[in-house]
């Protein structure tokens, strides 16, 4: 019972986040909120989680990162790609080297393997938590999408260096060339592992679906067992089930493209997504929280190890840190940037330096990097303790929570009044696919049309609801063909048609329920009525 009443408190502490959110009178990101809600939890309540790692990862990364790489739009991954990959494993290499010496240096009481250990879990960046800041912050669509790509691909980078890293403190010894091998492995099995298991499964779905039908529930069941069994098989292989789950989103997306889901399965099956990457986001952060007591408790035992007394000293090692990440970060964005930005013929002129700043304030960590320092091992092979274990624990922590400060407060100053290169807004593309889906929908009503009234009596019913539901694809054609100015009005007259639109739908569901009330309508035919209302609300609203 108490395990349940502990859960069902972290939930409605993620609730009340989104709320306390809106209310404060200064924006701050909700993943703030939740760490602080997580730690009055574990202050008032007296109660401890204990983070085992290895679940920690199953039950929250798997979904999440699946998700992000389902709905990741993938032109703009593939276009960006070569930064992305510069940024998801130089930076991660260059990070790990820079910040392992520099921690070594800072705190020699830390052996130089455990400073790199510390490196490498700081070294990724969160997806979850970049995507939190961005719902505070406007960040370019090309931006974001790289900040999304980096932070998709790099944890897997983080970790191997980090298992590295864990293995050359207990035994002593590195192999550069074991290294690379692994690392090979480690990637290329998850990727293949999550894209294969993935087509094979839609594959079957497929089959099996034309068969016997589609039934919602299960499609949707499908979907979130996906990225589980993804990240458990890689697992078992020994290699990356973060790579693993976030292979099987992209390639769920092409997948998908195929059209073969029902369009009910593909409304219930994104109502269940954006719940589930709701609360578990939250959670994530809540339990971050509820961990922030139990590492201040010991934070004086700790900052003895460093050879000082004074707890203050742990502060100052947290800020230096995530200055030396920041840093780090500046160099090598404004580098990679110089070497795949500029090279292209378009983008002549160098970046705007708020821009590589920018780059460098969105390098948020988060659950990643506490999951990853909660691994490291207890003891050495001899027994002992593992040297600074708690010291590490402390010091991913703070940079985890000052990373989200200065993010929540260094982005919006960096993006203040700056002015972007123009984005493809992809107006076009979009009126040439409604053009040919309305031209394709007309050939389509024609051909069903004399199929239908072939032989009939009435064939002349057949004829005229076809020709009136040809007149609307035709104006809908008329109305993506229109000049330019045009085109500006008739998007004003749309504006202004679905503002009265949405005002008629909110007056005809006020109705319904007042009928309901007043008994004057059945709850069955009214949840019905209610429901279309509804979907025609979430296509305005789109």
């Amino acid at each position: 019972m108490e395990t349940i009443t502990l859960v069902l408190t972290l939930l409605v502490a993620v609730v009340a986040s989104g709320l306390i959110a809106r209310m404060l009178p200064f924006p701050v990101p909700r993943p703030l909120v939740q760490i602080a809600l997580g730690a009055a939890v574990g202050l008032v309540a007296d109660w401890r989680v204990t983070l085992d790692p290895d679940i920690f990862f199953l039950l929250f990364l798997p979904p999440l990162l699946f998700l992000d790489g389902w709905r990741i739009p993938r032109e703009d991954l593939f276009k960006d790609g070569s930064t992305i990959l510069e940024l998801a494993l130089g930076l991660v290499v260059f990070t790990v080297l820079g910040m392992g010496f520099f921690i070594h240096w800072m705190i020699p009481a830390m052996p130089l393997a455990v400073a790199f250990a510390l490196a490498a879990v700081v070294s990724p960046t969160d997806p979850i938590a970049v995507s939190a800041i961005a719902q505070r912050t406007p960040i370019p669509k090309r931006m974001m999408h790289i900040l999304e790509g980096e932070s998709l691909l790099n944890d897997a980078s983080g970790l191997v260096c980090l298992r590295f890293a864990v293995a050359a403190a207990l035994t002593g010894a590195f192999s550069l060339g074991d290294a690379a091998l692994n690392f090979l492995w480690v990637a290329i099995g998850g990727i293949a592992v999550g894209a294969g298991l993935t087509w094979l499964v839609g594959w079957s779905k497929t089959a099996i679906t034309r068969r016997l039908g589609e039934e919602s529930g299960s499609q949707i069941l499908i979907s979130l067992l996906i990225p589980f069994g993804a990240y458990l098989v890689a697992e078992h292989l020994h290699c990356s089930g973060i790579l693993a789950a976030v292979a099987a989103g992209l390639t769920m997306g092409f997948v998908e493209a195929r059209g073969n889901a029902l369009a009910a399965t593909r409304i219930r099956r994104t109502t269940v997504w954006d719940m589930i990457q709701f609360t578990a986001n939250g959670t994530i952060f809540v339990l971050l929280g509820e961990q922030l007591p139990t590492i201040l408790a010991g934070a004086a035992d700790t900052v003895r190890f460093t050879g000082h007394h004074e707890p203050w000293w742990l502060a100052i090692y947290v800020v230096a840190i995530n200055v030396g990440l920041a840093g780090l970060r500046f160099a090598w964005v404004w580098l990679s940037f110089r070497l795949t930005l500029l090279r292209r013929p378009e983008s002549r002129a160098r970046p705007n330096w708020r821009i590589i700043g920018a780059m460098s304030f969105a390098g948020v960590r988060g659950a990643i990097t506490l999951a990853g320092v909660l691994t490291l091992p207890l003891a050495m092979k001899d027994g002992a303790p593992f040297p600074a274990r708690d010291l590490a624990i402390f010091l991913a922590m703070g940079v985890i929570i000052l990373s989200l400060i200065a993010a929540s407060i260094g982005l919006p100053l960096m993006m203040r009044g700056l002015e972007m290169p123009a984005e493809p807004s992809g107006e076009a593309e979009i009126d040439a696919a409604r053009i040919a889906a309305a031209e394709a929908a007309i050939a389509e009503i024609e051909s069903t049309q004399h199929r239908l009234a072939e032989g009939r009596k009435d064939a002349d019913a057949y004829v005229n609801v076809a020709s009136r539901l040809m007149d609307i694809y035709r104006e809908r054609i008329d109305q993506q063909a229109t000049e330019p100015e045009q085109m500006v009005l008739l998007r004003r007259d749309q504006g202004i048609e679905r503002e009265l639109r949405l005002a008629a739908l909110k007056a005809e569901r006020a109705e319904i329920f007042r009928r309901v009330r007043d008994r004057q309508l059945g709850s069955e035919a009214a949840r019905k009525l209610v429901r279309e209302l509804d979907l025609s609300e979430t296509r305005l609203a789109v």
